[in-house]
């Protein structure tokens, strides 16, 4: 059988933080992101959010990264409408609610889904928390806030980062059900990044780091 058209590839990627020039966390690695869920795996400290945030395009690895056709090198506003990544951390978002979040999406992601938001802000029980400033929030409903965001992007590529912290067991039973139907896709990447592989979810492959 012929293998997949990568959504995204990436060639020789090396990168290491400034001031850090005799540690590189990736010396030219090879990244191919098949269409389905690919999940990045690893010890603490060798680069799993680091790798989600170059192929998210907010940091400047050294190496070719292309999304359908588009590099990031050279379209880098239009690569980063086709990749879904938020970082639930980031304390410049603290102000905000939930309703605005989610009403910026369309504006970041021009094929947003707003039916399929409707449906992950009730899978992930938000509707409650919806005009809440995200400071106000406990850390798990903060972390469902930016996972109903990326769900709902419909974006090429969806970035999550150890999505399971801080969720209670429902949410973690519909996110789960919500990679499984990912794995089935054939047109769309998912990337989770966590210390074991998400439940009963078909992988369409692994990239293992610090090995």
């Amino acid at each position: 059988m012929t293998p997949p058209t990568p959504v995204l590839q990436a060639d020789a990627l090396s990168f290491g933080y400034p001031g850090q020039a005799q540690r590189l966390l990736f010396d030219k690695l090879p990244v191919s992101l098949p269409p389905g869920v690919t999940w990045v795996c690893g010890d603490e400290g060798v680069g799993k959010t680091t790798l989600l945030q170059w192929l998210a395009g907010t940091l400047s690895p050294h190496g070719q990264v292309r999304l359908r056709g588009l590099a990031l090198a050279q379209t880098s506003s239009a690569y980063r409408q086709q990749v879904a990544w938020f970082d639930a951390r980031d304390p410049s978002l603290d102000q905000q609610t939930a309703r605005q979040i989610f009403s910026a999406l369309p504006q970041r992601h021009p094929g947003f889904d707003p039916a399929a938001l409707q449906a992950h802000m009730e899978g992930l029980s938000l509707t409650p928390h919806l005009d809440k400033a995200l400071y106000m929030l406990s850390t798990g409903s903060r972390r469902k806030v930016f996972m109903a965001a990326a769900l709902a992007s419909q974006a090429a590529v969806t970035l999550l980062d150890q999505p399971f912290v801080a969720l209670d067991r429902p949410s973690i039973t519909y996110l789960l059900g919500v990679l499984a139907d990912a794995a089935k896709n054939t047109d769309r990447a998912w990337v989770v990044a966590d210390y074991v592989a998400p439940e009963n979810v078909a992988l369409a492959g692994v990239i293992a780091l610090g090995n």
